[in-house]
């Protein structure tokens, strides 16, 4: 997407990879129009992140940028599916050609009532030390239930990431809950104002 029409210039991002990230998120995830969010509210754009992070030439920058954010204790990374599932298992394995090993899980909606149960799917063994996970934020709902959910399976989330904060309130948010946020980019990397 052409930056014309932007009420200012982007903002350097200091990073090849995170320059190469945001224009990618730019052509191919940014869309602007008249949208209707989760949280009901209307919108005059939207990103459908999934649009960056399941292409095969940006799979390497979404699992690098994050990775980057991914503290060296960290054992698991996963989140709520199916927005946290891509960057999860991306990052994962870009972390394993690194020689980094990582587990990756998937948490779902409801819990499962038949097999093994529970609402975790993956690699999530209790004590685990885990990075909580999603493509795209406005409130951090998401990120906060699968927090939750990896807290119930017994192991501990140690950081919440989101490829893109579109909100800028999850950081209030998931401090209410002793849990520290950060974002790949946000909405103001990308030309735009925090929604949340």
């Amino acid at each position: 997407m052409p930056a014309e029409g932007r009420p200012h210039p982007l903002p350097a991002l200091g990073s090849p990879v995170l320059e190469s990230l945001r224009e990618h998120l730019l052509l191919h995830a940014v869309r602007r129009g008249d949208f209707v969010l989760k949280s009901g509210r209307r919108s005059g754009w939207f990103i459908d992140a999934k649009q960056t992070v399941c292409r095969p030439e940006a799979m390497l920058l979404v699992a690098e940028a994050v990775l980057d954010l991914v503290p060296p204790t960290a054992t698991a990374i996963g989140g709520l599916t199916m927005g946290a599932d891509p960057v999860a298992f991306v990052t994962a394995a870009f972390a394993a050609a690194r020689g980094r090993p990582l587990k990756a899980f998937s948490v779902r909606k409801e819990e499962k009532d038949h097999g093994g149960g529970g609402r975790v799917a993956g690699a999530l063994d209790p004590g685990d030390r885990v990075v909580v996970t999603e493509d795209t934020v406005t409130r951090g709902t998401s990120l906060l239930e699968a927090a939750r959910a990896v807290r119930v399976a017994g192991a501990v989330p140690v950081l919440l990431v989101a490829l893109v904060d579109r909100g800028g309130s999850v950081t209030a948010m998931a401090a209410e809950e002793g849990l520290p946020f950060r974002a790949v980019l946000t909405a103001p990397d990308l030309g735009f104002r925090f929604e949340g």
